[in-house]
């Protein structure tokens, strides 16, 4: 066990029996009341948020994960294969621990998985990709004054908002936290 103060954003540990990740932590002194640490936590098997109070003293039991670079090489069924980039081992990694990242996943891409002794528990994809747009209605010329966005497909499959002036054939950044257009790819 060790004591709230002793974690960090990106580290693992069991609250309430089960594994979750700390995506923000806060420390705050609120005028003339005690200390206390504001964390958000991740379930990592539900994927819901939870906030909550720790006061300093306070224990909780850190995991340690194990993070290995893979290489995505194909989809099988509800499981993504994946290569260590060191042994050359694959190994199957169910599609949730990828959670909505994974529909912008490309064949050879290098992603981070986080592994609770041999189960995987999570999974980071590269922040930004680089995708082909495969399908969407013909793009205006001249048109970027405004930040108004249409529907678009990319090579993956998956559907984003791009804006008006982008059209088939041209490539894009999408970041694969939220499914956001960032640019047009030089």
């Amino acid at each position: 066990m060790a004591k709230v103060s002793d974690i960090s954003k990106g580290t693992f540990v069991r609250y309430n029996g089960e594994l979750a990740a700390v995506l923000e932590y806060e420390h705050r002194t609120p005028g003339n009341l005690r200390a206390f640490y504001q964390v958000k936590l991740r379930n990592i098997k539900s994927g819901k948020l939870i906030e909550q109070r720790f006061r300093p003293d306070e224990e909780i039991e850190h995991v340690r994960v194990e993070v290995k670079e893979q290489q995505y090489l194909y989809k099988e069924g509800d499981t993504i294969v994946c290569m260590d980039n060191s042994t050359y081992e694959q190994i199957n990694i169910p599609k949730e621990v990828f959670g909505e990242s994974f529909q912008f996943l490309k064949e050879g891409m290098t992603i981070l998985i986080s592994f609770d002794g041999d189960n995987p528990v999570y999974a980071e994809p590269p922040v930004a990709v680089e995708m082909e747009i495969t399908y969407t209605e013909p793009g205006i010329k001249g048109d970027t004054a405004t930040r108004t966005l249409k529907a678009a497909t990319i090579e993956t499959g998956a559907t984003v908002r791009v804006p008006l002036f982008i059209n088939i054939g041209d490539r894009v950044k999408i970041d694969t936290r939220t499914g956001d257009y960032i640019e047009r790819a030089k």
